[in-house]
């Protein structure tokens, strides 16, 4: 597992075997890599993907809790539907696997015979890696200042970004459920166990944490049943978000909101399928069991500080399936912030891990206590895989960050990995102030990125200019936590639709080459507008007397993600699509 808080690349090599013929169509599925592996081992580990992929796009009028139980429902249905005919092959041959639904797959342990009897079902559609390495030699972008483990007072991140003005309002996250994967989590740390959903009347660790480590574990152990970390940068991420330990050591953007994780890596390593897992149990949370998913206990946002690197296994062949998992978060109401990466000294075009580089994840960038972009900070755009898009989404505080660590002690940590916490303890700040948005990700997403502190860039990047909004180093610019609440306090969220005349669903999103929109009450003389992710208009179309329907044909237009808006004399209507390939 790369954590964003270093520098290091891996330079991944596939390579091709003869004595694997590949003149068979299902033999076309096998990536080379799995091919690669069981060349110099007897097994290896490796995911089938099925063909069947869920629809998971909900109408906008649903609720937050409407959207995740919709969700988590033609997921699981389409799982248990399509995967029989692989679970009963892996299960008659007696082999080591694991079934997910957040994608349509199986992540399975077995040698050259298994692998190619699984290719040979007509269910299965492409076979990927699941790579499990020893983690790589990080340089820590970290220091351990005089003063960390005293009280400080309000952090600088706090008051750049202007969330003690927010306090002041009134609103701290009361009412929101923040989630983080990663190290794991100190819960009894003073500045965040009051805030750990699990911390209640009584001590509850069931649908509040998660281990996705079934082997090893280090200090922690395998399958930890209370939340622990077996590193500290977990610990130092849910801080920023929430932490507060009642004196005089402020440093979270949310202290009222409660939260809730899980533990996606092993001593600092991870696999895809841990990914996988995590992403899963945080759209329907079970018991420690890992029984009974209650996709109603999801939290509000995610935030993810750390990458997946091809010596991880990803790689543009599995992106497809992390970006549909993503998506399928993102559909279920929940807001997926992801750290840019700390690759900022390769320059331009450096945000290149999962899940940084997929267009349903808000990119946060690293910005110093002088608005100034860190120099580690990744830049876009992205260029590894999809369509070249600008990339950061947003920038907030990640220079000089303390927060806690395990032990309750504070220390001062540098990266991506300490500002992406500031945009999640964002989002809860704004679904405090306005509980209508809850579940209406691009709605959020757009206030954050319309009231942020426009900063622009002399580095030109990929063909476009680091002056204009957003550019590839600062995204739309620096998080201003004071007026993002303020323009929600005043947003009508799609999702009442009692303060609606019109409702619109677009669907399949994300899809392939057409788009179905579906009106609902809309009245005369509506205008759709497409527009690119830059604010391009592309398309436009008027009706005196608007269908129920209308599919648009985007086959000509690249992959990545596009805004749409629906104009009338009695709304004005926003959303974001997808196209992939």
């Amino acid at each position: 597992m790369k954590h964003f808080y270093s520098i290091s690349t891996i330079v991944f090599l596939c390579m091709s075997f003869s004595s694997f013929s590949q003149s068979a169509a299902w033999q076309l599925k096998i990536d080379p890599v799995v091919l690669q592996k069981l060349q110099t081992a007897d097994k290896a580990e490796f995911v089938a993907i099925l063909k069947e992929q869920a629809n998971t796009t909900t109408p906008n009028s649903f609720t937050k809790e409407e959207k995740a139980v919709y969700v988590f429902k033609k997921l699981s249905e389409t799982a248990k539907n399509t995967q029989d005919p692989i679970r009963s092959l892996l299960k008659n041959l007696k082999v080591e696997y694991q079934p997910f639904w957040i994608i349509n797959a199986v992540s399975i342990v077995g040698d050259k015979n298994i692998l190619n009897q699984v290719a040979q079902l007509e269910s299965v559609s492409q076979i990927i890696e699941n790579a499990k390495y020893v983690g790589e030699t990080t340089v820590l972008n970290t220091t351990q200042n005089i003063g960390d483990s005293q009280s400080r007072g309000l952090e600088w991140g706090i008051k750049k970004t202007k969330a003690d003005a927010v306090w002041a309002l009134g609103y701290k996250g009361q009412g929101v459920v923040v989630a983080g994967e990663d190290t794991g989590y100190d819960w009894k740390h003073p500045a965040i166990t009051k805030q750990y959903r699990g911390n209640g009347t009584t001590i509850d660790h069931n649908y509040n944490w998660h281990d996705c480590v079934h082997s090893g574990g280090g200090k922690c152990g395998a399958d930890a049943k209370a939340p622990c970390d077996d590193q500290e940068h977990g610990t130092h991420t849910m801080g920023t978000m929430v932490g507060y330990d009642g004196g005089s050591n402020q440093i979270g953007m949310a202290p009222d909101a409660k939260w809730i994780g899980c533990r996606n890596m092993n001593v600092n390593n991870g696999k895809f399928s841990m990914y996988m897992e995590g992403f899963e149990w945080f759209l329907a949370p079970t018991d420690l069991s890992n029984q009974n998913p209650d996709p109603s206990k999801a939290p509000h946002v995610l935030n993810n500080s750390w990458g997946c690197p091809t010596s991880e296994g990803c790689n543009s062949s599995n992106f497809p399936a992390m970006e549909t998992a993503v998506m399928n978060l993102r559909n279920s109401g929940i807001v997926v912030v992801v750290s840019a990466g700390n690759d900022g000294s390769q320059g331009c075009s450096s945000i290149h891990d999962g899940a940084s580089n997929l267009t349903p994840s808000f990119t946060v960038g690293n910005t110093n206590v002088s608005d100034g972009i860190s120099a580690s900070s990744s830049r876009g755009p992205v260029t590894n895989y999809g369509p070249v898009k600008i990339s950061p989404d947003i920038s907030a505080p990640g220079s000089d960050i303390r927060s806690s660590i395990p032990g309750n002690g504070y220390k001062t940590m540098s990266g991506t990995s300490m500002a992406g916490p500031h945009v999640a303890g964002l989002v809860a700040l704004i679904i405090s102030a306005n509980p209508s948005l809850a579940g209406n990700v691009d709605k959020i997403e757009d206030i954050i990125q319309q009231t942020a502190v426009k900063l622009k860039s002399s580095q030109n990047c990929g063909g476009f200019s680091g002056s204009d909004i957003p550019n590839n180093a600062f995204g739309y610019g620096r998080i201003d936590a004071l007026a993002a609440v303020k323009m929600a306090m005043l947003t009508v969220s799609i999702n009442n639709t009692s303060t609606l005349i019109t409702n619109v669903v677009a669907y399949p999103n994300p899809f392939n080459e057409k788009i179905t929109f579906e009106f609902t009450n809309c009245k005369s003389n509506s205008t759709l507008h497409i527009y690119s992710i830059a604010g391009q208009l592309i398309m436009s179309k008027t009706w005196e007397k608007p269908p129920l329907k209308y599919e648009l044909d985007m086959s000509s237009l690249p992959s990545g993600a596009y805004f749409y808006k629906l104009e009338n004399d009695s709304d004005n209507f926003k959303g974001k699509i997808f196209k992939v390939k």
